[in-house]
């Protein structure tokens, strides 16, 4: 087992240093000059060469690609071009609040999917299974952006409950704090509750169907102990796997939600750095996400074997 998860563990570091190569190659094809770009439409030749020199632009790509890897290795992610900032500082500001709003999602999401699911396996064919099968294929059949921009027309528009806008960073009670995540909250966790339950479903129906489950209901035991400790203990692996898979899709999902309620997170700072070409912030935004991305796929890894018996003993 261990020698699996070390496998694992140096995939994902050959996987984050190929993400690496894509973001930097990604920055550098896209079209224009960035010194041009910084100095704007009215900048001489001389001053767009000086800034190039500055920026170091005029050095051959591979060189400049070790030496961002380098210092993204010593978390120094270099000075933001349109704030003049170093970029670690923009980062620290806007990660937490990212943080915060994927947090909720989760711990809103994940003990109702399991909980969903865990209920409808259960009881396959029942009225809540049939119902619940159908509300979630329609919840997960609607993109993010039209489920917030919906929220939004009916609590913030029509009824003028909620605010539209996410205000977080300076707010002057918990009420106030709690109207304004609410909807960012339910717009992602509606979307992760929705699959994390069919496929927790899936998978505890799959295992009730096995020999040890009917041995397990011809000795007497009670059917929710059968579900809950023998059926969910076997599936342990794949729901964990589940749950990781859906986490990482909190990770694409939350640039939609930010960029819908102007929340002040981190996908919104990537957001506005494509918009005004800041390089150095985009670089460090993109390999953030997807560090976080390979992270949580190397830990739904390692569950899923943590959670296989037959790779915990030797034979």
């Amino acid at each position: 087992m261990l020698k699996l998860i070390l496998h694992r563990v140096l995939l994902s570091l050959l996987t984050l240093l190929i993400v690496s190569i894509l973001v930097f190659v990604g920055t550098e094809l896209l079209p224009g000059d960035l010194a041009q770009a910084v100095l704007g439409q009215y900048a001489t030749p001389e001053g767009v060469q000086a800034l190039r020199s500055q920026l170091g632009l005029d050095r051959p790509a591979p060189v400049r690609y070790f030496e961002w890897l380098g210092g993204m290795m010593r978390l120094d992610f270099g000075i933001s071009l349109a704030n003049q900032a170093p970029v670690s500082g923009l980062i620290a500001e806007r990660l937490g609040r990212t943080l915060l709003l994927a947090g909720l999602s989760a711990a809103l999401a994940v003990p109702l999917a399991l909980g969903i699911g865990l209920l409808a396996a259960s009881r396959p064919g029942s009225t809540f299974d049939r119902v619940s099968s159908i509300a979630a294929l329609c919840v997960a059949a609607l993109p993010e952006f039209f489920l917030g921009t919906l929220l939004v027309i009916i609590f913030a528009v029509k009824l003028r409950w909620l605010p539209a806008i996410s205000y977080v960073m300076e707010f002057r009670s918990v009420g106030q704090l709690v109207s304004s995540l609410v909807m960012p909250v339910v717009t992602l966790a509606a979307v992760i509750v929705s699959q994390m339950a069919r496929m927790t479903r899936a998978t505890v129906v799959n295992v009730l169907s096995m020999p040890f489950i009917e041995m397990a209901v011809l000795k007497g035991v009670p059917w929710r102990r059968v579900v809950l400790v023998h059926a969910l203990r076997n599936a342990v692996g794949p729901i964990a796997n589940v749950v990781a898979l859906n986490l990482a899709y909190l990770i694409s999902g939350v640039i939609i939600v930010e960029t819908i309620f102007a929340y002040p997170g981190l996908a919104r700072l990537i957001v506005d750095a494509v918009t005004t070409r800041d390089f150095p912030l985009i670089q460090a935004c993109a390999f953030i996400f997807c560090g976080g991305y390979i992270a949580l796929m190397l830990l739904a890894d390692i569950a899923a074997i943590m959670g296989n018996p037959r790779l915990r003993h030797a034979q």
